[in-house]
């Protein structure tokens, strides 16, 4: 036999002692449109739980709520009707909401020369915050990238000098001479190390945005750096990586000023920090440089 009425126990209002800053869930699996592209996304969902004489929120109405989301276009705007959900659903009990969403948006990218491109992943979470004074969202986003170490570049030169010294101490240095010298193995004895390198970007977006601005931060900082991550390559494309390395050589102070520039010249962004990591191919640890500007936020940390 159905009841009638079944006991809602989170809606016990005797007294518990103490309001709590967020109640919710985490790690709901959410499917999410990125980019045109659908993705599998993974949700964080809450309210702040003001009210000490209540036992509990109703988790379910946030659930339920985010179904807003699902084979829709990840925008501002929808994200903001969702948490605006989340308080009306707990009117009395909560003045805050919360929604973090992540996965990793998929982009197609051109090889250099080639026509050929290919599909590259680049994680992401959309972090945001609703109460009195409105919707505050903060979007984070990993690029990978190469960088070449100036120190060792600097060092195979020298060597590769030495090398010319003493395989010309007899022999005229004509310019046919030296042509085929610079195209054999030995002429080139050592060369620099790089190594697969990331940024991590958390920029804090103005109100006036609706679309997100993946694509055009992932295409700002690849060009910052100017030397992107490659899926389908011939070897023409392989050739002009190797060039634009040489290029762009970067310690990972340098990368971190490069980056700070091209953020403050980004529109939509009204603050941001910023984190690059180059994982040393001679060393066992990272190098690492951090930036930031106007990072005030009560979802920075």
């Amino acid at each position: 036999m159905t009841p009638r009425h079944l006991a809602d126990v989170a809606d016990d209002r005797r007294t518990r002692g103490s309001a709590l800053s967020w109640v919710g869930m985490e790690g709901i699996a959410l499917p999410l449109k990125v980019a045109g592209r659908a993705i599998a996304g993974r949700a964080s969902a809450g309210v702040s739980l003001d009210d000490p004489t209540a036992r509990g929120i109703h988790m379910s109405r946030l659930y339920l709520a985010l179904a807003e989301l699902e084979g829709q276009e990840l925008s501002l705007s929808r994200v903001a009707g969702v948490l605006e959900a989340f308080l009306e659903s707990h009117e009395g009990l909560a003045s805050r909401a919360f929604l973090d969403l992540e996965g990793e948006a998929l982009l197609r990218r051109p090889a250099l020369i080639s026509p050929l491109s290919g599909w590259q992943a680049y994680p992401f979470a959309l972090r945001c915050r609703h109460d009195a004074e409105g919707l505050e969202a903060i979007l984070d986003l990993t690029v990978g990238y190469a960088s070449t170490c100036p120190c060792s570049a600097a060092l195979a030169r020298q060597l590769i000098q030495q090398a010319f010294d003493e395989d010309f101490v007899d022999m005229p240095a004509t310019r046919e001479a030296v042509r085929t010298w610079l195209g054999s193995e030995q002429s080139i004895l050592a060369t620099p190390h790089s190594q697969r390198s990331q940024a991590l970007l958390s920029v804090r977006l103005t109100d006036d945005l609706d679309e997100l601005p993946l694509l055009a931060l992932v295409e700002r900082v690849e060009k910052a750096l100017g030397t992107p991550l490659q899926t389908a390559v011939k070897r023409i494309d392989e050739q002009a990586f190797a060039l634009a390395n040489g290029q762009n050589l970067m310690f990972c102070e340098d990368a971190a000023r490069r980056l700070h520039q091209a953020l403050r010249e980004q529109p939509g962004i009204d603050g941001f920090a910023l984190r690059v990591v180059h994982a040393e191919s001679l060393h066992a640890h990272d190098a690492v440089a951090r930036s930031e500007w106007n990072w005030t936020s009560a979802l920075s940390d």
